[in-house]
């Protein structure tokens, strides 16, 4: 299958980016309007002003050219510590009262916190519908075949045995075993199994076996070689799905810091770091499989803009929400030096990561190959 074209992946990027910020900065500013804030802009995207307009309580909504973010500035919020001015001292008390400072530490640590739980919560809203409409797979995690040359058959996996755990995590349907296996090529994993009434256990390993899809992505993925009997899919109401839906993105997030780890530990490569480029690229391929699909990503790529906001590196808002837990232990701020150092290296800190995965991104393009192959 063809790759999509370049206008087709910018258009899906656009559809994918835009609106999740849009939610994400929304759930700050809501916050902050129930708080009593005012919000001065509300900006998608950074730099120069493509068009905008300015509402009746005084906010500048506005589209930015540089589609990467967006922020809501609140009144009296004009450095990235938050740290209050001398113009903001000497606002009168009445316009005081409205600006972010101005409020107790909780109510700053709500707000911040707002745009990564609005994120979570625009995912959990897709995943019931799509449960609700669909169904949750539920087949029984009972062997029903063991590929031959497997780990679970090197193993001593039998069909009829019902795996219980894997790698020390618990199994209660078929797709957990995939689920527990597959961020594990190449790795000894402990399978907990029950047969004939018995409980058991054996050390067997994930075959690492690389997938290609129809765009010509490649995935390596851990197999243990076990196949499942009949497929279940359980029908959900409401209250059902949305619990599948906030266990579903539990599972999203859990996959996500596992797959972080791996990287940092060495396990995986660093060249599975992707960025804004290979998002695009994501997005575009997914658009073209289908409504279903690109919105499935759109939930899926909502969590991730939610948790990685939420680490705690300074700018991001999980930096943010850090200092404000220090501020409620200490019962006083930082020191304007303390955090200002901070947020200069925060800075830093995303910058050189966002150079990093755009030379990851351009890699996996091969650009820099080609670019190579024109300077020899």
């Amino acid at each position: 299958m063809n790759s999509p074209g370049f206008l087709w992946t910018i258009l899906s990027f656009l559809l994918v980016i835009g609106p999740l910020i849009f939610v994400h900065e929304l759930g700050h500013y809501f916050v902050g309007r129930w708080f009593g804030v005012k919000a001065e802009v509300f900006s998608i995207g950074f730099g120069r002003e493509i068009a905008g307009w300015t509402d009746r309580r005084g906010t500048r909504w506005k589209v930015a050219w540089l589609p990467l973010g967006g922020y809501v500035r609140f009144a009296g919020d004009m450095n990235p510590a938050s740290q209050p001015s001398p113009e903001w001292l000497a606002l009168p008390p009445e316009e005081r009262a409205q600006t972010f400072q101005a409020k107790a530490v909780w109510q700053r640590f709500l707000i911040v916190a707002a745009g990564p739980v609005t994120n979570f919560i625009c995912a959990i809203l897709i995943f019931t519908g799509f449960l609700m409409a669909y169904g949750e797979p539920r087949s029984s995690p009972v062997v029903a075949a063991v590929e031959p040359g497997s780990g679970a058959q090197a193993a001593g996996i039998l069909p009829g045995d019902r795996i219980t755990g894997i790698g020390g995590h618990k199994v209660t349907t078929f797709e957990d075993i995939a689920r527990q296996v597959v961020l594990h090529p190449g790795e000894t994993l402990k399978v907990e199994f029950v047969r004939e009434g018995r409980a058991q256990e054996v050390m067997a390993t994930a075959q690492a076996k690389v997938e290609r899809d129809k765009f010509g992505n490649e995935f390596r993925r851990g197999l243990l070689g076990v196949r499942p009997g009949e497929r279940v899919i359980a029908p959900l109401g409401l209250s059902d799905g949305f619990v599948g839906a906030v266990r579903l993105t539990g599972q999203v997030v859990g996959t996500t810091i596992e797959g972080l780890g791996q990287i940092i530990t060495g396990k995986r490569s660093v060249k599975e770091l992707g960025g804004p480029l290979k998002i695009a690229k994501f997005s575009g391929e997914q658009a073209s499989l289908g409504l279903l699909a690109f919105i499935w990503f759109v939930a899926v790529i909502s969590i991730n803009l939610g948790f990685i906001n939420l680490l705690p590196i300074p700018m991001l808002d999980g930096g943010h929400l850090l200092l404000y837990l220090i501020e409620g232990v200490r019962r006083k701020p930082l020191k304007p030096e303390a955090q200002e150092w901070a947020f200069r290296t925060g800075l830093a800190a995303l910058l050189a990561l966002m150079i990093f995965v755009t030379v990851n991104d351009l890699a996996s393009f091969g650009l820099l190959t080609k670019l190579g192959g024109l300077i020899d």
